[in-house]
């Protein structure tokens, strides 16, 4: 009989007591055990099992479960007779920040608040006991929604203290989703607030918590110690490029193909691997994101479902505020052309904005890029160079929407319109939507630390040539000549299909000390288009002449003219 499959189901022993479709990942239990770090902190993408897994430790540890061992049996935990004495042994406090989230620091900061305030009322048979004296009663209750900063931070500290006096044992703690109101606080502003605050709820509760036995974070990213982690040296830091752990989140291949089996879809198994495949922990490869597989399994249908589960805002934001550099890197990402940088897993996010390699590993740690060849040498900074690409087809499929979305949002969305003017030479209406279009985008193209005059141009057109290739993917190879500043940066369409056109676009900044006015510049592009040979390649195809239009984008500031 086929378990039914449970879409977005995060509570292990509602799973196991039903009997719902669950891939063993309990030996990360007894390999986390027996490595007896204090502190763990392991970041894994979104949607990876993270909080399953988490809530499968809590279930196994928490004496609240006590005798509730038949939920793993048939489990890989269960074979051995230690573990099973294991279970139920510990007081356990599980946290999770996965739904905190707010516009400013106050909302953002109540999140956090309101979980606090939830688990001390869960203790309250606490203060029943002769444990507690008047100061601790007066601590417990003060632990509410109006609570100040001080008694906040400190709330974990307490009562892993009032835990491990009642029970008579430490405590294991266990916090879901440390950083996503990090990544939030990022977005929307208020960082530096944020970090205060939970760099105090931190410390005191793995660094300087003496009731603590051992402890667990997990999320997306690895924050900068400097910036959250300053005062915890006794941090295990788990991060995609490591080895421990690394068929613990996620599901394998042979875990995928065993479960396709299991549901009777066996003969998609190439289809699954060509959609789903991609992700790579340590040096493991063919691992697959759990939320995609759950539910092809629920419903037999290829399409995107992992990156469509959230906003993408942060990821939207900082490559449409990038450099020309990293929009140029994404051009050559989605044609297939891997991405040779530096990177460093401990995100500082005030670095985002400013560092192009920060941007790339942020990508890395949330999953839309992979590591295709890692370097040899990381004793030579220079020498450190990994070689990335894209996850998979559906993080392709995320990035295209992205990049239609920033042209189709605009203009009344009439990006598709341009589109079908460019297809069939309609130069009037061309050159009037892209004076609307960069009026109404150049802002949100260069709102960088210290935007300029000159990156504007180079800002946006990055980001337009990004939207031409995702859009038109289907009925052209497009291919870009890039160089930094414009200089050299003609866009060359080449058609799929015998009915289309061939198309060259050269980009051209105006130069008021060489040309009168944007007219001379649309020559100036026209005349390169030329004099470089830029029909060269196309006409060695096969393709005739009075089949290749060619175009000259000339523009000053948000000022924009198409000719050909």
């Amino acid at each position: 009989m086929k378990p039914i499959i449970s879409i977005g189901h995060q509570d292990f022993e509602k799973i196991r007591s039903k009997g719902n479709f669950y891939v063993d990942k309990t030996s990360f239990i007894k390999e986390w055990w027996e490595n007896e770090d204090e502190v763990t902190l392991i970041t894994r993408p979104r949607r990876f099992g993270k909080t399953l897994n988490m809530r499968m430790m809590e279930t196994f540890f928490s004496i609240e479960h006590a005798g509730k061992g038949q939920l793993f049996e048939g489990l890989s935990i269960w074979n051995e007779r230690t573990y099973r004495d294991l279970q139920g042994t510990y007081p356990v406090i599980f946290l999770s920040f996965a739904n905190v989230k707010g516009k400013n620091f106050k909302d953002t900061r109540m999140g956090i608040v309101h979980n606090l305030v939830s688990l001390y009322s869960a203790c309250d048979f606490i203060k029943d006991s002769e444990r507690l004296n008047e100061k601790d009663l007066a601590y417990f209750d003060s632990v509410s929604l109006d609570m100040t900063d001080d008694v906040a931070v400190m709330a974990i500290h307490h009562l892993s203290n009032y835990l491990c006096r009642y029970y008579g044992k430490k405590v294991i703690v266990l916090l879901d989703e440390y950083d996503a109101p990090l990544q939030e606080a990022y977005a929307g502003g208020y960082w530096d607030e944020m970090a205060a605050f939970v760099c105090g709820l931190f410390n005191a509760a793995f660094k300087t918590n003496p009731c603590m036995e051992r402890g667990v974070l997990t999320g997306v990213t690895r924050v900068s110690k400097e910036s959250i982690f300053s005062d915890l040296n006794n941090l295990k830091v788990i991060t995609t490029t490591s080895e421990q752990y690394a068929t613990c989140f996620g599901f394998t291949e042979e875990e995928v193909f065993r479960s396709l089996k299991q549901q009777g879809l066996s003969d998609k198994k190439e289809s699954v691997k060509r959609w789903y495949d991609g992700f790579t922990f340590g040096s493991h490869r063919d691992i697959y994101n759990p939320w995609s597989i759950t539910n092809f399994l629920n419903d037999n249908k290829l399409k995107n479902y992992w990156a469509n589960t959230s906003s993408n805002r942060l990821i939207s934001k900082l490559i449409q505020e990038a450099t020309p550099n990293v929009k140029m890197a994404m051009e050559g990402l989605l044609g297939g052309t891997p991405l040779k940088t530096r990177i460093d897993e401990e995100i500082a996010f005030d670095q985002l904005g400013k560092n192009d390699e920060a941007i790339w590993s942020l990508l890395l740690a949330s999953g839309y890029l992979k590591v295709e060849t890692a370097p040899d040498d990381f004793t030579d900074p220079e020498r450190a160079i990994y070689q990335l690409a894209l996850t998979n087809r559906e993080v392709k499929q995320m990035f295209r929407q992205m990049f239609q979305g920033w042209f189709q949002n605009t203009v009344s969305s009439r990006y598709n319109n341009f589109i079908t003017a460019l297809l069939t030479n309609d130069l009037d209406y061309m050159n009037e939507y892209m004076n609307q279009i960069a009026l109404e985008t150049f802002s949100s193209f260069d709102t960088g630390t210290h935007p300029s005059k000159k990156s504007e141009p180079e800002r946006f057109y990055h980001g337009f040539v990004l939207g031409l290739i995702v859009d038109l993917t289907d009925r052209y190879r497009i291919t870009s000549n890039r160089e930094s500043g414009l200089g050299r940066y003609d866009v060359t369409l080449e058609p799929l299909r015998e009915d289309l056109d061939a198309m060259i676009l050269e980009f051209k900044v105006f130069q008021p000390a060489k040309e009168a006015d944007l007219e001379a510049t649309v020559k100036n592009a026209l005349a390169q288009i030329k004099t470089k040979g830029y029909d060269t390649e196309l006409l060695a195809r096969g393709i005739p002449q009075e089949r290749i239009r060619h175009y000259g984008f000339a523009f000053e500031g948000s000022h924009v003219l198409i000719g050909q």
